[in-house]
């Protein structure tokens, strides 16, 4: 009970206070609106009309498709790579893990550095070699890309890591079985290796995919949602709505529709997983 009432007290019930915000014109230049509730649906029909969010809407889509696609797969390369017997590969396991335990607020100073070609040592070699790089995150362009591969180098470690534990669990007796009727390294990854791990699999999917959804830190440090809107996210826009325009109202409208959706994509997961309600 005490452990149900602090989970209560640091979710549920901010939670509800999102919802109750969500449903009112508050506007922290009007605090009269605090508690209007005249026409409780008002920010959610703004909602569908508004083409700034169907646009973070889109810059999130790729975001997401494009880092937990590749974290997935540069994950499952070096777990595999890692889970070879070799002393040199057991020692690195450390050094992978460095991007994933350092602060994101670090991560994302590090490729500012990294992005700026007057202080940055990759602009520099680049331009010694002749061939000069614009900045990639005040380039419309490159701007997004630039995040997806921060994103990818931050977190890949966590998708290796829960591979890695899925590898070092798999019954060996089958892979030496396999390995002696003659299968390759293809052949027992795909027949083998893969299906064994689904639902670590699907499990890193899905934790990669809801942090996908909260990612601010690198965008509001490198781009702050720019140039123009190319990297704002729909989480981002929330934060504008709250903090740059006072719309707090609207801000928990677009929230607490974000919170929906992931609700519902991590239900999907977990269905694809077995783990969720089946009808009979």
């Amino acid at each position: 009970m005490p452990t149900l009432a602090v989970l209560t007290a640091v979710t549920v019930l901010p939670g509800l206070y999102l919802l109750a915000t969500s449903l009112t014109p508050l506007n922290l230049t009007q605090p009269q609106t605090a508690w209007d509730f005249s026409h409780p649906l008002r920010n959610y029909e703004l909602l569908i009309a508004d083409a700034r969010l169907l646009g973070s809407l889109w810059v999130q889509l790729k975001l997401s498709f494009w880092t937990v696609g590749l974290q997935m797969a540069l994950g499952f390369l070096f777990a595999l790579l890692l889970n070879s017997r070799s002393r040199l590969l057991e020692a690195l396991r450390t050094v992978f893990l460095i991007p994933m335990v350092l602060p994101p607020i670090v991560v994302a100073i590090i490729w500012k550095v990294l992005y700026t070609p007057d202080i940055s040592p990759a602009h520099w070699a680049l331009a010694a070699l002749g061939r000069p790089m614009p900045s990639l995150i005040t380039h419309p362009v490159y701007a997004l890309p630039a995040i997806i591969v921060a994103d990818v180098w931050e977190w890949f470690p966590f998708t290796m890591l829960m591979i890695l534990a899925g590898l070092q669990m798999l019954p060996q007796e089958l892979l030496d079985a396999a390995r002696i009727d003659g299968a390759g390294g293809w052949r027992l990854t795909r027949h083998i290796i893969l299906p064994l791990l689904r639902g670590v699999l699907l499990v890193a999917l899905l934790f990669r995919l809801i942090d996908s959804i909260k990612a601010f830190p690198l965008i509001f440090i490198l781009t702050d949602g720019g140039p123009g809107t190319v990297t704002e996210v729909t989480n981002y826009y929330s934060y504008v709505q709250a903090f740059n325009f006072s719309y707090l109202g609207y801000s928990s409208a677009i929230t607490v529709a974000l919170v929906v959706a992931t609700v519902v994509l991590s239900a999907l997961v977990l269905r694809a997983i077995g783990w969720g309600p089946r009808s009979e």
